[in-house]
Order: C-alpha cells, then structure tokens, then sequence
C-alpha cells in the first residue's frame, strides 16, 4: 500500500482553483512525478531540493498571488515602468535644448564693431561764416534841390560816366532866381557909385571951408562948420564901403542861385553802375535835413567785397592775409576764391550773438557775381600735410560695459570674475557714447579703441587740430592702417 503513488498538484493554478474551493496553490512543489510514469521505481524518484526564500521574494510572490486570486494584472516594479523613463528623457531634451539656446543667445549677443582704418595726409582747419557781397564802393546820390523832375537819362544796370547827367529837374523857378539875383547886384553896384559921388562932394566940401580958413587967417569959418563937414566926409567914406558890401552880397547870392542852376541836373559823381533807381518823371523832389536817395551807384562790379560775420569762438583763427574759398546759390557747385582784408574790433551783437565784420576782396571779372547775393565763406585758418588723421567718431567712441570686461577677461564668456565684475561698483566713465557736442580739444590726451584679435584695445593719444569729421594725432602708439573702432552694435537674439 505504500508503494501508491501520490496524486501530483495541478500545474496550472486554475485548474488548482477548479480542484476546490479554499484549497491553497502549493507555489512550490516538494516533488516532482518521475517521467517513466505511475510504475516507476520508488528509487527512480528524486526529491527537489527546497528553494530559499527572502522576505521581499515573499512579499512578491503574495502579491502576484492576492492579484492572481482577485483576477487583477500584475504591478510592474518602477524600473520597469515606462512613463518613468519617457519623462526622464523629455526632460533631459529640454535641458540639452534650454542650455543650447542659451548658448546660441551668448553668441548672437557678443558685440560687433565698426571700424575705420587711420590714415595719413592733409588736414586743413576752415572757419565757416556767412555773409553778403557789396560793392567795394557804393554810392547813394540824391538832390540838394527841391522841385520837379523834367527827365531821368538813365535806368537801373546802366553803366555810367562821370560827370555824365542822370536827372534834370524843372529850371523855371531857378532862372527866375538868377535873374532876381543879377537886379540885386547891379542895384549894389549903383548904390557904391552914389556912394563915391557922395563922398567926393563932401571931400570937395571940407577942402574949401579949409582954404577959406586959411585965407581969413582962422576967422571964418567956424570950428562947427568944420567939424560938420569933415564928418560929412566919413559918412560918405562908410556909405562906400556899405555899397561895396552889399555889392560883394548881390554877387554871392548871384553865384549860389547860379550853382543851385548847375545842380538841377544830377551827375554821376564816379563810373560804375545804376544798382536802384527810385525817381521818375515828374515825381516832385522836396529837399530836406536828410537827402532823397534817387539811384544808387556801384562803382565797379569787377571788384566786389565779402562782408561775413565771423562768431566771437572763430575770431581767433582768423587773421588778415588768409585765403578762403565761399560759395553762392546762384552758382551752388562753384568755389570763388577770396582773401581777408580787414577783421573789425568792433563786435556786432545780434539775438546775443557776438559776432566781428571781416571783409574779403573778390575779384568779378567775368561779372558772374551781383551784389546783395547771400554767401558761405570757408576761410582757411590753418593747413597741415601729411599728418595721421582719426576719425572724430573714434575719439567719441567708449565701449559698453559688457564690452569692456569681456575684453579685460580676455574675450572668454565663462571668464572667472566675469559676474562678480559685473556687481562690483565702477568709477564713471568720462567720455561716454554721444556725449557733449563732440568738440575735440587741441593738445588733449584723449583714449582710442583699436581691435587686436578680435577685441577692443584701448590706445592713449594726444590730439593736434580737428576740422570736425578729422583729428590730427601728435603722439602715441597709433600707427596708420590701424583699425580704430568709431561704433559698436549689440546683436539681438532671434
């Protein structure tokens, strides 16, 4: 009866389920049926070795069995899981494309400038000014006289000659003047010969109450007849003289009437040119304290003077003798040439404006300029060849910041101290970007910018002279073909 065999456990767990009602699956079986069958030797039969469990093989196996029991899926270990490790990967790929573009924005951001190469060769330092062109003698010719104007020989741009007659006014009054004149001086001239006549019949008088009083031996005549006759004579002696004078008077009044006659026709004092003319026939003339300007004459047209006004910070370059160069509207693409021959003391002030009248000669030879036309002179104060010239811009320029300490870190984003560099406090800068009118002083140490691999350098200069887009450099450590940085871009990230 022992040589029975045992009923083996089912292999499957459902059908261990199916076998009865309460019955435990055996997890792991003690024994295993021989394969030669129910007949089999019981020597033939081996007994399985007990396996060894821990505790968390435990906890699995009655976990997997309580789901196997309740007919719900198995709980994968989180290792295992999948969504674990799609969201480790995702957000790996957006730190790999956060520090990208972080990368990428570093690089775009880093500065970009532009250059100028230095170079060497002429600078002249100019003093602009403005001004009008006048004759070099303008004449204003009016009338003396009060009365009618009879003709007019002569319109505006119409060369005159001197002496030559440019108005006539109405003589009929004049004439009459003249003639009035001429009655007063031979009415003068009568009475001085009534006057003589007088007086030789008072001589003759006096001559013989005296030969009288000779022959009488002072008898007769009386002292008082004496004495009448002789002042007789003295009267008549003086109403001479008064005849005279009033002859003297006649013809002086005679000769003005005759002048003011000369004058009723005006003359051109000099040769020149009618610039205005501001009578006409039959206008009335009236003469007064202040003469009526009639024409105004240009002397000579192929002369001409600049008058410009030169402001009170240029006054000082600008000397007698220089040349300058001045252009008109007339003739915009034209430069006339010029030279200073005089610079006024006196100031002009207009609008608070202090400015000093400078005249330059102007040769007109081919009469292409007018008076009155508006020009702009360009004198030259001083003039240098072959000097090193920057431009203004780069004296100007100053690095940002940003710049500045990436050049001093060598140019390296990660430079160690470039963030505590950046927090710790910096003296103000003295020549900013864009500050002040960008006036160059002459003989001032002033600081360049030159790249050297690729970053901004700075050079120490001394400036010379500036016409306002170029500086002469006198000294320092800038050599021409250097390239000076006049501006710096930052680019933004796209």
């Amino acid at each position: 009866m022992n040589d029975a065999p045992r009923p083996t456990a089912p292999s499957n767990p459902a059908d261990s389920t199916q076998a009865g009602a309460g019955a435990p699956a055996t997890a792991n079986p003690t024994r295993q049926t021989s394969p030669h069958g129910a007949g089999a030797s019981p020597t033939a039969t081996r007994t399985a070795a007990p396996t060894r469990t821990t505790p968390a093989t435990a906890t699995l196996d009655a976990s997997a069995d309580l789901a196997t029991l309740l007919g719900e899926p198995l709980e994968r270990p989180w290792y295992r899981r999948s969504a674990l490790w799609t969201g480790l990967i995702l957000v790996l790929l957006l730190g790999a494309g956060a520090w990208w573009w972080q990368a990428r924005t570093a690089a775009q951001a880093a500065p970009s400038y532009s250059t100028q190469p230095v170079t060497r060769g002429k600078l002249t330092l100019g003093v602009v000014a403005n001004g009008t062109l006048q004759p070099t003698r303008s004449i204003n010719l009016g009338s003396e006289l009060s009365g009618t104007v009879l003709k007019v020989n002569v319109d505006v741009n119409d060369p005159v000659r001197r002496g030559q007659v440019l108005v006539e006014l109405d003589t009929a009054k004049l004439r009459d003047q003249i003639l009035r004149s001429r009655a007063a001086l031979a009415s003068a001239q009568a009475r001085v010969a009534q006057a003589v006549a007088t007086q030789r019949e008072a001589q003759a008088g006096l001559a013989r109450l005296q030969e009288v009083e000779r022959l009488s031996g002072g008898k007769v005549p009386s002292r008082a007849e004496l004495d009448s006759a002789r002042a007789a004579l003295d009267r008549a002696v003086a109403d001479e003289a008064s005849a005279r004078a009033n002859v003297a008077d006649a013809q002086a009044a005679l000769s003005t009437d005759e002048i003011n006659l000369s004058k009723a026709a005006i003359r051109a004092p000099s040769n020149g040119v009618v610039l205005t003319r501001t009578v006409d026939p039959g206008n009335a003339v009236a003469a007064s304290l202040q003469a009526v300007t009639l024409f105004t004459i240009a002397e000579d047209l192929r002369q001409l003077r600049l008058q410009v006004y030169v402001d009170e910070a240029d006054v000082g370059s600008v000397a007698v003798g220089q040349p300058a160069t001045f252009t008109v509207s007339a003739y915009p693409s034209r430069q006339f040439p010029a030279r200073i021959t005089r610079v006024a003391y006196g100031s002009t002030i207009t609008d608070n404006v202090v400015t000093y009248t400078t005249w330059l000669d102007v040769d007109n030879s081919d009469l292409s300029l007018r008076p009155g036309m508006t020009a702009t002179a360009t004198i030259t104060a001083t003039q240098k060849t072959d000097v090193l010239l920057v431009p203004n811009s780069a004296l100007r320029f100053t690095p940002s910041l940003a710049a500045a300490d990436g050049a001093s870190a060598g140019g390296k984003p990660g430079a160690k101290g470039g963030i505590v560099s950046s927090l710790m406090p910096r003296m103000p800068r003295s020549n900013t970007k864009g500050s002040g009118a960008g006036a160059i002083d002459k003989g001032q140490a002033r600081q360049v910018w030159v790249l050297r691999d690729g970053q901004a350098a700075a050079v120490n200069v001394v400036t010379g002279i500036s016409d306002g887009r170029l500086t002469e450099i006198v000294s320092g450590d800038l050599q021409a073909g250097m390239a000076v940085i006049v501006d710096q871009k930052m680019v933004a990230a796209k």
